[in-house]
């Protein structure tokens, strides 16, 4: 399968490098965010990574059409509510407890693809979707969670995120200009933030070399690569496959935090870890390889 250009496979690297980038976010931001607020550097650098992505691709963007910048405005709210819901939760609740349940969407991802297309999911993906997840919770969980106000959030951030990825898939197989549609989705994200950081902080420019640096790294690794193409990304692959590589996240940001942050990863993190990747191995096998019977689609009547 080739879209745009891009193989499956090839889409599917590209997507893990994206996961990859976005989840270095969460280093580059420990460092900077207690002297700048929430909004305010999500606006900053989603301004800065529009800027520069505008001057790269001005030709390009002059070109555009109707249904390629209402897509990239459709995609950059829903990525807004998302960031809204996962840092009211981080407020409330440890930042485990918001990466466990906000990636729980890559089980959500497969069973609202099932609700929306009438069809019963594939035994491999519910399989590698709760491999991945068991991986995440061993990954980031220390103990029980407790359902409050925060956990809420965090349920609605997973919720929204799914969602964000099946409107995404649906977008980027329309016929649309998935580049064009990430930078046009990154310029909403910057406004929406910057406009909720003027009603609720007091916004500042970046205020020393370190503040700079750490802006810097997230307007271009994160905003410029991981936003920007991952919708390019999703355009050669399916919305069932884009939600699992999810599990990446969390995996990639604790490897960081072991190496530049010094944080310990305990044996049932490395054990999580492990689930993770193989439950995204396993969802490359054939079906045959692994015993299970052929599932025939039913349409939910």
């Amino acid at each position: 399968m080739k879209t745009n250009g891009l193989s499956r496979r090839g889409a599917e690297l590209l997507l893990a490098g994206v996961i990859i980038a976005r989840a270095t976010s969460y280093l580059f931001s420990k460092l900077i965010m207690e002297g700048m607020g929430l909004f305010n550097l999500l606006g900053v650098r989603f301004l800065l990574g529009f800027g520069l992505l505008s001057l790269l691709f001005f030709k390009k963007l002059r070109r555009m059409d109707r249904k390629t910048l209402m897509a990239g405005v459709i995609m950059g709210v829903m990525y807004f509510l998302v960031m809204t819901a996962e840092l009211s939760g981080l407020k409330r609740t440890a930042s485990s407890t918001v990466s466990f349940l906000e990636n729980t969407a890559i089980v959500l991802v497969p069973l609202m693809q099932a609700v929306l297309s009438r069809r019963l999911p594939k035994k491999k993906a519910v399989l590698s979707a709760a491999l991945s997840l068991a991986g995440v919770a061993l990954l980031t969980l220390s103990g029980s969670v407790k359902f409050g106000l925060g956990e809420m959030f965090c349920m609605l951030a997973a919720l929204l995120y799914a969602s964000a990825i099946l409107v995404t898939d649906r977008l980027t197989h329309g016929g649309i200009d998935p580049l064009l549609a990430g930078i046009v989705q990154v310029g909403t994200i910057g406004v929406l933030a910057i406009s909720a950081s003027l009603l609720t902080e007091m916004p500042r420019l970046p205020s020393c070399a370190m503040e700079w640096l750490g802006i810097v790294m997230l307007a271009v690794v994160c905003t410029g690569f991981g936003f920007t193409l991952q919708p390019v990304a999703q355009s050669g692959t399916t919305a069932d496959r884009a939600g699992m590589f999810c599990a990446l996240n969390p995996l990639v940001a604790s490897v960081l935090g072991v190496v530049f942050l010094r944080e310990s990863l305990a044996p049932q993190g490395i054990f999580g870890a492990l689930l993770i990747l193989s439950g995204i191995l396993l969802s490359y096998l054939p079906e045959e390889k692994l015993r299970l019977p052929k599932q025939k689609n039913y349409a939910v009547r």
